[in-house]
């Protein structure tokens, strides 16, 4: 049900775990599993592959950014509630550019930045990569800022996937994007989703 509603907004993604050639997966390719369990349904242990790779999931980040075609929209459908903590955050990057100063904008007119989940994956200590995701996975461009195209606000576009700007020395761009995180992530750019069983949110990857 779930893949057939989201169909009605456009064509589905994959998950990035399909692109190894040994995946064993729970779910179909077209939802990204976020659990911790296997495809056998058996709880992932501390330091298995999989939860090491998605402990980055816990850092800020647009969905599939580090995709040459990024996602439009992302569905989360909620199956089991943590017992403690659990909830997803969600910063409004449209909020966050207008809160800019004039020289801050001017100075990100055209920056583009270099996008690889491998980035935001490295933040965290994680580098095991298969032949195939190494060929799949490469860094991608995109402009940091933007106007989205039905509301026609500018936006941020950022995420812990970007890990350069080209033509700006590293000892100046990563500076750069951290400061603009942790701008865009302040308490007054949040809304804060307290998850109930079955909740099923869906957020706009443009501005969010």
């Amino acid at each position: 049900q779930q893949i057939a509603f989201a169909r009605n907004f456009g064509p589905l993604e994959t998950t990035i775990k399909a692109i190894r050639k040994d995946a064993k997966l729970r779910l179909p390719a077209e939802i990204a599993d976020v659990s911790n369990l296997d495809h056998e349904a058996k709880r992932w242990t501390e330091q298995s592959r999989h939860r090491r790779f998605e402990a980055a999931n816990k850092l800020w980040h647009t969905d599939s950014s580090f995709k040459r075609v990024p996602a439009k929209a992302s569905l989360l459908y909620q199956r089991s509630i943590a017992p403690v903590g659990g909830h997803t955050e969600f910063a409004d990057m449209r909020a966050a550019y207008d809160a800019l100063d004039d020289a801050t904008k001017q100075r990100l007119r055209g920056l583009v930045a270099n996008h690889s989940i491998k980035y935001s994956r490295a933040q965290l200590g994680f580098d095991e990569y298969s032949e195939d995701e190494d060929i799949a996975l490469q860094p991608v461009p995109q402009v940091m800022v933007r106007r989205h195209p039905d509301s026609g606000r500018m936006t941020l576009y950022l995420a812990s996937h970007a890990g350069h700007i080209y033509g700006m020395p590293d000892d100046e761009a990563k500076p750069l994007i951290r400061r603009l995180i942790e701008h865009a992530t302040q308490r007054q750019f949040i809304y804060s989703h307290r998850w109930r069983l079955h909740d099923l949110v869906m957020w706009d990857n443009r501005c969010v």
